[in-house]
């Protein structure tokens, strides 16, 4: 008898799991954070509506690769939110595990104009598991690490002349990362996206100058936005990066250097320059492991609400690189899960079998792999979702079969 009943609560568990990770993504009203309460809240009415802003601008990268964006600034989900854009350019790198997609637009409106360049997270979910799990490499902080080796001023001109890698730094101590590690998929990603975002950039920052640098991602594109991020404070242009889920790209070494290359204090609230944006049920933020050699930086600012919509009392700032009253700390158990199948049984057996396995029902957060179809894209909004057509999970799965 209890194996079948063991095995009937199971099927109800996982059932509830994936009835709300395919349901319809949730209508809503943009956001206002003027209209709800922020008495003594951490986070400001100001930055939580530039927070959901972002949300939607990121959300507009799931189409690259799909649908498209087209010249002005036309597209399948939000972009008639921002008319006022200017397309500059969008990019795919390839359907690989290395691959990178996103766009790059002007926002001319005032008082902040802003040079956006806004990165997708994967399209396929068994890329982002195995992805995940990638060993890490060496880091080489910018200049160090060119594209073309055959330049005599990339990388094979540094070779013949070391002198080059400190000349040719903003400062020479962003040239050094001691014993830094990276995450390889998502440095290799970095490298295919460089090609086609940095000439674009180049000539943005100089006739745009006044323009503030604005570097979105979402996903794994939060951690392609984290590596672009450091490459472009060490040339001097002194990005803002906003990531939502960004997985842990590095080891603690690594995260050290962020931290100062940001200037992220070890408080919360940060300095504003880099906000990396977690969900209370999102596993990603928590990937790579530990045991494999990764951690985290500074500048989280946390969700604590399961559900969609947030309100400004469900986010707070964090303090240094791993508060433990923040995502770090995120293995609760899945209350609401366990009430629902309480609240359907009948008998006073399955009650007592219920409080015998509640450490079973409850999944630690950095292991609830299903997640990844619902918390880690409910950043605000459902992330993607609009984008996604039958035709793109197809798409999805042939890129599966060629990782």
């Amino acid at each position: 008898m209890w194996p079948s009943i063991s095995t009937s609560l199971c099927y109800l568990y996982l059932s509830r799991l994936l009835t709300a990770a395919y349901a319809s993504p949730v209508s809503q009203a943009p956001l206002t954070g003027s209209l709800l309460s922020s008495a003594n809240n951490n986070i400001s009415a100001e930055v939580f509506d530039d927070l959901e802003e972002l949300s939607r601008i990121v959300d507009i990268s799931y189409c690259v690769g799909f649908t498209g964006i087209q010249k002005p600034f036309l597209c399948a989900s939000r972009c008639t939110d921002f008319e006022w854009f200017e397309l500059v350019t969008t990019w795919e790198s390839g359907a690989l595990l290395s691959d990178s997609c996103g766009y790059l637009a002007i926002d001319h409106s005032s008082p902040h104009p802003r040079i956006i360049l806004a990165f997708r997270g994967t399209s396929s979910l068994a890329n982002t598991i195995v992805d995940l799990s990638t060993i890490p490499q060496d880091y080489a902080p910018y200049p160090g690490d060119e594209d073309d080796e055959s330049n005599p001023g990339g990388l094979a001109g540094i070779i013949q002349d070391p002198r080059k890698l400190i000349s040719r730094a903003v400062d020479p101590e962003q040239s050094k990362c001691d014993d830094c590690t990276v995450h390889a998929g998502f440095m290799t990603s970095w490298r295919h996206t460089r090609p086609h975002v940095l000439p674009h950039l180049e000539e943005l920052v100089k006739k745009y100058s006044n323009y503030q640098l604005t570097l979105v991602g979402h996903s794994l594109g939060g951690a392609v936005a984290a590596l672009a991020g450091l490459d472009f404070q060490a040339r001097g242009w002194k990005p803002q990066v906003t990531t939502f889920g960004e997985p842990r790209i590095g080891n603690k070494n690594l995260m050290h250097y962020l931290d100062k290359a940001f200037g992220l204090n070890k408080t919360s609230g940060g300095n504003g320059m880099y906000r990396r944006v977690t969900h209370v049920d999102d596993p990603v933020p928590l990937l790579p492991l530990t045991e494999w050699g990764y951690d985290m930086h500074a500048g989280e600012i946390y969700i604590s609400k399961s559900d969609l919509s947030p309100e400004i009392a469900d986010l707070r700032y964090c303090g240094g690189d791993a508060d433990p009253e923040c995502i770090a700390g995120a293995e609760a158990i899945a209350k609401s899960d366990l009430a629902d199948i309480e609240s359907r049984m009948g008998s006073e057996g399955l009650k007592d079998w219920l409080e015998q396995n509640k450490n079973w029902l409850s999944v630690p957060g950095r292991f609830r792999i299903w997640q990844l179809f619902t918390a880690h894209r409910d950043y605000f909004w459902r992330l993607g979702a609009g984008s996604l057509t039958l035709g793109d999970q197809e798409s999805s799965h042939k890129r599966w079969m060629f990782a």
